[in-house]
This record gives C-alpha cells, sequence and structure tokens, in this order.
C-alpha cells in the first residue's frame, strides 16, 4: 500500500499543501499515520477522499456540504443524486430557454404580420413570465435568509436597547413577531423541499419533527427514508408540483 507526504498528496491532487493541512484542520481528511516526527502519511484511501473532496468542490458545494457527504454510508450515491439533479436542473433550462425562444420568434413573427398575438401564444409568453419568476428552491433558501437574518437584527437591537437603556418593551414586542415569523417560515420550507434517499433513491417527505432536529448542511439533511427506511445524509430538492 503507498503512502504518501502532504506534498506528494496534494500534487497528486493538484491543490496546495496548504489546502490539504486546511481539510485537515476542517475535520474533512485526517492523515492515517503521524510519523514520531510529527510527518503526516496519507495512503491510497486518502488520495481517493482527497480527490472526491477536490471534486465536489469544484462542483460549488461549501466544505460543510462536502462534510456531510463524506459523512453518509453512501458518499458515492449522494454525489450521484446531486449530480444528477444538477443535471436536470440544467436540461430543464435548457429546454425552457430553447421554448422561450420558439415562442418570443413566434410571437414576434404575428406582430410584424398581424401587430397582434394570437391565444395561444399568449399563454405562452404568459408562460414564460410565470417561470422566470420560479426558481423554486433558491426562492426558498434566499426567503429564509432574508427573513432570518431581519428577524435576528431586531432582536439584537431590541436586547441592545434593554440592555442599555432599560427599555424592555421593544424586545417584548418583537420577540412573538419573530417567533410567528420563524415558525412560518420553517413551514414553508419543509412544505416546499424533499429529499432524495441515496439508499433506493426515491423522494420522500420526513415527518416534520425529524425534519426539524436533523442534521444538516446546505444540500442535504441526515434523515430516515420513508420508502426504505435507511437513515443517511439525503439530498434537497424542490417539490414537483
Amino acid at each position: 500500500m503507498s503512502k504518501y507526504t502532504t506534498g506528494e498528496l496534494a500534487k497528486q491532487c493538484g491543490v496546495s499543501v496548504r489546502t490539504v493541512q486546511f481539510y485537515d484542520t476542517k475535520g474533512l481528511l485526517h492523515p492515517s499515520e503521524l510519523t514520531d516526527g510529527g510527518r503526516r502519511l496519507y495512503t491510497d484511501a486518502d488520495l481517493k477522499q482527497m480527490k472526491l473532496i477536490c471534486l465536489l468542490k469544484s462542483l460549488g458545494l461549501s466544505l460543510e456540504s462536502i462534510k456531510g457527504i463524506l459523512q453518509s454510508e453512501h458518499p458515492e450515491k449522494v454525489l450521484l443524486l446531486l449530480l444528477d439533479e444538477q443535471e436536470k436542473q440544467l436540461d430543464a433550462e435548457l429546454a425552457e430557454k430553447a421554448e422561450q425562444k420558439k415562442t418570443i420568434a413566434a410571437a414576434r413573427a404575428c406582430l410584424e404580420k398581424t401587430q397582434a398575438i394570437p391565444e395561444n401564444l399568449q399563454s405562452g409568453i404568459e408562460h414564460i413570465m410565470m417561470e422566470n419568476r420560479k426558481r423554486k428552491l433558491r426562492r426558498v433558501h434566499l426567503t429564509l435568509v432574508l427573513w432570518g437574518s431581519l428577524c435576528t437584527i431586531a432582536e439584537v437591537i431590541t436586547l441592545m436597547l434593554w440592555g442599555f437603556y432599560g427599555n424592555w418593551i421593544p424586545f417584548a414586542v418583537v420577540l412573538p413577531i419573530a417567533v410567528v415569523i420563524c415558525t412560518l417560515l420553517t413551514r414553508m420550507y419543509y412544505r416546499s423541499t424533499v429529499y432524495l434517499c441515496p439508499a433506493c433513491g426515491a423522494a420522500f417527505r420526513p415527518i416534520f419533527r425529524e425534519f426539524l432536529l436533523a442534521g444538516h448542511t446546505p444540500k442535504t439533511r441526515k434523515l430516515t427514508c420513508t420508502h426504505c427506511g435507511k437513515k443517511d445524509w439525503c439530498v434537497e430538492t424542490a417539490e414537483d408540483r
């Protein structure tokens, strides 16, 4: 079995030594062995994992997401699901853009000839407008971040007013409002998403309590599949409606 120093591992993966050391501090890749002099040594399995980390990073995943995938019992299957979702999204976007171009070209031709758009093309134009407003999962995430940040800022400001000036009334007003907003956001998030099981490939929605308490990353959540009963890091996706 081959063994690699930090520099050799970095060279094999096309990254810097500092990157390998950084991934070690983040808990993504620990050396399999330390020499008496404290030198890190990596195995072929470590090299394979480092290449997987580099691939996931090149796909734009955060270190937190990558860590969740590596902790899965089926990291390769989780990666395949992520790639499938990315491919489906790109295919859908390409097909949507191509259809939009056809509709726009047809509408333009009708306007140039008759200065009017037929009803079937009008519905197509309306569909384009609606589809352009739909970016389901991204919009859900942005909504969560925006409102969550606003609630946090409001709570911090009113806590500061309470601490510095002894005025607790603003905090007492803001707190129940923030609780209601966070409850509604959580409900919206839960109802807008489903999860793909790496063990059986099924799409499912977990029970709310597990959804709420499960460990998660920006793209995965550790859940029990309602189809096969296997608990693993499942890939989040928007529900088809």
